[in-house]
């Protein structure tokens, strides 16, 4: 069974950057998109970015332009670069990886494989 594994979170203060990483157990990606939500206590899951097989990218208008997201084909990874962090970036993170290849979606139910989640707090 596949497993995404994600690291990276932790405790910041306002303005301050993390970087999340998700790591795929087995298969490659490469031909599937893989996309970043969060969820925040009392609140459904949102999209935060996306980046697909030919590594276009899409971003919620939330983090445009603070967040950065990125892929390692070769590591099976995908990365999200976080800087200028908000408290209202506080939130569970998730990775995920498309249900079906060369398809680029905002929506949770797009995807079929998720990490467990990496808590990220940002404090004001």
């Amino acid at each position: 069974q596949v497993q995404l594994v994600e690291s990276g979170g932790g405790l910041v203060q306002a303005g301050g950057s993390l970087r999340l990483s998700c790591a795929a157990s087995q298969r490659s990606f490469s031909t599937r998109a893989m996309g970043w939500f969060r969820q925040a206590p009392g609140k459904e899951r949102e999209f935060v970015a996306v980046i697909n097989w030919s590594t276009s990218f899409y971003y919620a208008d939330s983090v445009k332009g603070r967040f950065t997201i990125s892929r390692d084909n070769a590591r099976n990874t995908v990365y999200l670069q976080m800087s200028n962090l908000k408290p209202e970036d506080t939130a569970v993170y998730y990775c995920a990886v498309a249900k079906y290849a060369y398809e680029s979606r905002s929506y949770p139910d797009a995807y079929d494989t998720w990490g467990q989640g990496t808590q990220v707090t940002v404090s004001s």
